[in-house]
């Protein structure tokens, strides 16, 4: 079956950067829209960042835009999340998402058929 494994998560100071991966097994990531989302302890779960490959399409929330970047390599079947300046607002448990109808980039969570189980991103110093 269809699964997505997320990997680089941890703690990093004010500023700094770090890079999510989120592999995907059981299908091609060619054929899927993929997404990231956030969510911190009380709060609704938020969009990040999308790409869906029909027209080639990315959205990227207000509150990251010019700071994060996702990108995919089908090759590996694997997409990322480079998170660079890192603000103290920005901890949250993240999350990778994906959906079979490659033309789906939307914040609307309720969209997509698969997810990661999420990896924690801390911003301290």
């Amino acid at each position: 079956q269809v699964q997505l494994v997320e990997s680089g998560g941890g703690s990093v100071q004010p500023g700094g950067s770090l890079r999510l991966s989120c592999q995907l097994s059981g299908a091609s990531l060619e054929y899927f829209a993929v997404a990231w989302f956030r969510q911190a302890p009380g709060m609704e779960r938020e969009g990040i960042s999308c790409i869906r490959r029909v027209r080639k399409f990315t959205k990227d929330a207000t509150s990251v835009k010019g700071r994060f970047t996702m990108s995919m390599d089908i090759a590996k079947n694997t997409f990322y999340l480079q998170m660079n300046s890192l603000k103290p607002e920005d901890p949250a448990v993240y999350y990778c998402a994906a959906d079979r109808r490659a033309g789906t980039c939307t914040f609307s969570g309720s969209l997509y058929d698969h997810w990661g189980h999420g990896t924690q991103v801390t911003v301290s110093s």
